[in-house]
């Protein structure tokens, strides 16, 4: 079938026919074939809609006719209800005229909207909002701008991210920067994930209470307002604030942590959205109880020019199927998505208990591509329980939470993923998972300024391969450039990772295989200016073969309650010492080079989590203390000189130069 990319008819007669079809009746509908069709081959119809559209036209044509009695269509919603007329499973095209196209509900789409093809029209910018733009700003005071909003104050709308000239704006916080440390304590043991969680289950009270310091906290604080960020070691709670007891200094929360404040001996906490937080510009807050949004401009910032928006929709696309009817062949092209809300709830592991600007789920052989998802509250992707999926070419940025979501068989290959978890400091930029035959590829992607892990993954069979990492593990701890665990055979191969810095708790790690990972695979990879670039807990039978750390100052690769593993032809070079903790977890090591440029390699004995003793490593055939003599890595080629011992036991030059987006 040839395309004709004309929205005009093809053939006098056939105009004459579509403008009787439209003058009978705006009911009927009749869809714009394109070209011929051979024999038993499907015909695709087209829609189009545009900010000059109209939904009573037909969506037939591009632009409004000089009469004004046909054109595009106004909103997606009516030309997802017209394509509908078409039987499922026909190719269709929805194609978006540039501009901005507010949305006061997501766009749902199923199982009858197989088929289906939503994108922007060659070379147009388009966006889909999923908020409305806030005006009348005044000033107030000194340096504040207010709008009023009846709906927050009447408790019909609340949310927690704001964008100013395509900006996600920081709410007010206290302290102004770092965190409050609080007086509560909870002292139960963590058992580990396999181990049950908590020792003993947190009692309601102990999730909804917090001793603070009277001279953090007072009377003067808003509890309608005020929102808390509680911290933990790998995620964090954001809770709201029902009473605050001023004579005994103890906040009790409006919803329930994930955690108790104070489990796993982590005190701090921030205070957001009070006024007296308001300390700098580019900062706003919410004011629910005089209904009105509060904003300081950043300087030459025009409040009536100033384009201010603010989520009303937690989702622009949910694409769903159904138990034994997934939704199917639907492909979402070459769009911006942005501004969703959250609501109030605690976030759980990785943020991810938040919706997503795209919600794909019980899905077949959908696409997303050429996506620019960005200042949204929530995930930028959240997909479940998909076969054959794609998310491809995607720049997800600025979200609240985790930039894609996604679990079961799905190719997520060549998306720039960075500056996530702006709210929800747990979030993973890129986090799949699947099993029972469920593999996912993760690819070519680029992901950076996290902080949390960067790429996350459980289940079965996948495969990591050829991404670039860099400045994750911002703000929270125990987790990673690549974390996976769960799992068993999942491959990590070829992948580049550098510039994590460790920021105490459990540490932060290049590559890390956590409880359960089991015949895993990591080779070929790079890591540089990781100070852990192998950890690796209560995981068993995995292979670490020919990869190359390089750290500036001491390096660490830690094997607790692991077993059975096997390192061959690995190359570490520190600055500082090279400490191999709980080595007797490693089975077979052979033809594996450590260079400390202090001269200290020991491996480190522990008791419990504890270091119990240390003893030095000696050069062997397991390990050899040399240097091996790296005459290029930091542009990701690894080279060795001509002399160098790797090459004598067979260690691979490696190339992940092109690790990353190919096309970023």
């Amino acid at each position: 079938m040839t395309l004709c990319p004309c929205p005009r008819p093809c053939s006098a007669a056939l105009t004459a026919w579509w403008i009787s079809a439209a003058t009978a009746a705006s009911a009927a509908f009749s869809f714009c074939w394109l070209g011929a069709a051979s024999a038993g081959e499907p015909v695709q119809s087209v829609l189009f809609v545009s900010p000059q559209g109209n939904d009573a036209w037909s969506g037939r044509i591009t632009v409004p006719a000089n009469d004004g009695s046909d054109g595009p269509l106004a909103t997606l919603h009516k030309a997802v209800e017209l394509s509908r007329q078409q039987a499922p499973g026909q190719p269709r095209r929805i194609e978006l005229q540039a501009g901005e196209y507010y949305l006061d509900r997501p766009v749902d789409l199923g199982p009858n909207d197989a088929g289906l093809t939503i994108e922007a029209a060659t070379g147009a910018d388009v966006v889909l909002c999923g908020g409305r733009r806030i005006g009348g700003w005044r000033r107030e005071g000194e340096h504040l701008w207010a709008a009023d909003l009846p709906d927050v104050k009447e408790r019909k709308w609340d949310f927690r991210m704001l964008a100013v000239a395509d900006r996600l704006c920081p709410r007010a916080r206290l302290p102004r920067e770092g965190t409050f440390t609080h007086l509560t304590e909870f002292k139960v043991p963590w058992m580990s994930t396999t181990g049950g969680g908590w020792k003993r289950k947190p009692t309601p009270e102990e999730l909804i209470t917090m001793k603070y310091h009277p001279e953090d906290l007072g009377p003067w604080l808003d509890v309608r307002n005020a929102e808390v960020t509680v911290y933990h070691m790998w995620d964090e709670s954001v809770v709201g604030i029902a009473r605050n007891d001023t004579e005994n200094h103890v906040l009790t929360f409006s919803n329930p942590g994930g955690h108790p404040p104070g489990a796993f001996g982590v005190m701090k906490y921030v205070v957001w959205n009070v006024r007296e937080g308001l300390t700098q510009a580019g900062q706003w807050y919410l004011d629910r109880t005089a209904g009105k949004v509060v904003y300081w401009p950043l300087p030459g910032q025009d409040m009536a020019a100033a384009k201010v928006l603010a989520p009303t929709v937690e989702s622009i696309f949910r694409i769903r199927g159904q138990d034994g009817k997934p939704v199917r062949d639907i492909t979402i092209r070459s769009l911006t998505l942005t501004i969703t809300n959250t609501p109030l709830v605690a976030g759980g592991f990785g943020a991810g208990n938040f919706p997503g600007a795209v919600e794909l789920h019980r899905a077949e052989d959908c696409r997303l591509v050429r996506l620019t998802i960005k200042n949204v509250a929530g995930q930028g992707v959240r997909a479940g329980s998909v076969k054959s999926c794609a998310i491809e070419d995607c720049h997800v940025h600025d979200t609240g939470a985790c930039g894609l979501k996604f679990d079961g068989q799905c190719l997520v290959r060549n998306n720039h993923v960075h500056h996530v978890g702006r709210i929800y400091p747990s979030a993973i930029a890129v986090w799949g998972g699947g099993k029972n035959g469920q593999a996912c590829q993760i690819e070519h992607n680029t992901v950076h300024d996290t902080p949390y892990t960067a790429i996350a993954c459980g289940g079965d069979d996948h495969r990591i391969e050829g991404n670039r990492i860099y400045r994750a593990m911002q703000v929270l701890h125990d987790g990673a450039g690549i974390y996976i665990t769960f799992c068993k055979r999942i491959v990590l191969r070829g992948n580049f990772i550098h510039d994590i810095i460790d920021t105490g708790g459990y540490g932060a790690s290049a590559y890390y295989l956590d409880e359960q990972a089991e015949d895993c695979l990591v080779e070929g990879n790079l890591s540089v200016r990781v100070a852990r670039p192998s950890h690796n807990h209560m995981a068993k039978k995995n292979t670490l073969r020919n990869n190359v750390f390089v750290c500036a100052g001491d390096a660490t690769l830690t094997f607790p309650r692991s077993s059975d593993y096997r390192l061959e032809k690995n190359v570490v070079v520190a600055d500082g010492s090279i400490r191999i903790t709980r080595p007797e977890g490693i089975a077979e090591a052979s033809g594996n080079i450590a260079l400390s440029k202090s001269g200290k390699v020991e491996g480190v004995t522990l008791d419990s989590y504890r270091q119990a003793g240390t003893q030095p490593v000696a050069s062997s055939d397991r390990w050899l203390l040399a240097d091996p003599k790296l005459t290029e890595y930091e542009n990701g080629k690894v080279r060795f000189a001509p002399d160098s011992p790797a090459k004598g036991l067979g260690i691979k030059e490696i190339d992940v130069s092109g690790a990353g987006c190919t096309n970023p």
